[in-house]
């Protein structure tokens, strides 16, 4: 059907020792955007590598306390900065900035979780749904969506046979809203030394203040424990 399919190209080459990807996808479901990723080893265990993407005519609604939405269309810009090191122990750190270009700032937050504590005090003195259902309709779209802030810090340090176990991998994440200092802690450990089995545990802390991106999410703290099976 018209306007549900998006051309796309990708052209790949490497120069002096960069690996260089220049990608395009046009107009359809989803709005123009065309960017670029590079990854490069300045020695044999150090890496760089960066991203850059470019959005056209991307709608954007930010609402303020009152619901009052003000709905704007023009270009945004992402990028993405990081390095990768690893030790002689096979320890690998990674460590990365990511702009989100179509993301929301502090006070854009704030305005938005203003408007949910308003709108259930409202629900709960008068019982009318309205500003619930403006701010359900809002969680639902770019508010809702991961990683919505504009500034992000992201941390993780990998452990490749930890404790001398093969095939046992110990792992340390973060992940932290440079803006309202909010973040994400996520210990994990897995072991796949089990033919066509993975193992797999995760905790997932999520710290921050009232208002802020990983202090308002639903869960605080959460235990993962999965198996994996291929066959």
């Amino acid at each position: 059907a018209s306007g549900h399919l998006n051309p796309a190209a990708k052209l790949y080459f490497l120069y002096r020792d960069i690996d260089i990807d220049f990608a395009w996808q046009g107009k359809g479901s989803r709005p123009a955007r065309y960017g670029m990723d590079f990854s490069t080893n300045l020695t044999s265990n150090f890496e760089i590598h960066g991203e850059w993407a470019r959005i056209r005519q991307i709608t954007r609604q930010v609402t303020d306390s009152t619901g009052r939405v003000t709905t704007s269309v023009g270009d945004a810009t992402s990028y993405l900065l990081g390095l990768r090191y690893l030790t002689e122990s096979d320890t690998t750190y990674i460590a990365e900035y990511y702009r989100n270009g179509t993301g929301y700032s502090e006070q854009e937050f704030q305005q938005f979780y203003q408007l949910v504590n308003a709108a259930f005090t409202q629900f709960d003195q008068t019982g009318n749904p309205v500003l619930v259902q403006k701010a359900l309709a809002l969680s639902r779209g770019s508010y809702g969506r991961p990683n919505p802030g504009k500034d992000y810090l992201y941390f993780r340090a990998q452990q490749k046979d930890a404790l001398g176990i093969v095939y046992f991998q110990a792992a340390l994440t973060a992940m932290m809203n440079w803006q309202d200092r909010s973040y994400q802690v996520t210990p994990e450990l897995s072991y796949t030394g089990v033919n066509n089995l993975e193992l797999r545990l995760k905790v997932f802390m999520l710290q921050g203040g009232s208002a802020t991106d990983f202090g308002e999410k639903q869960n605080s703290r959460k235990l993962e424990i999965y198996a994996r099976y291929y066959f």
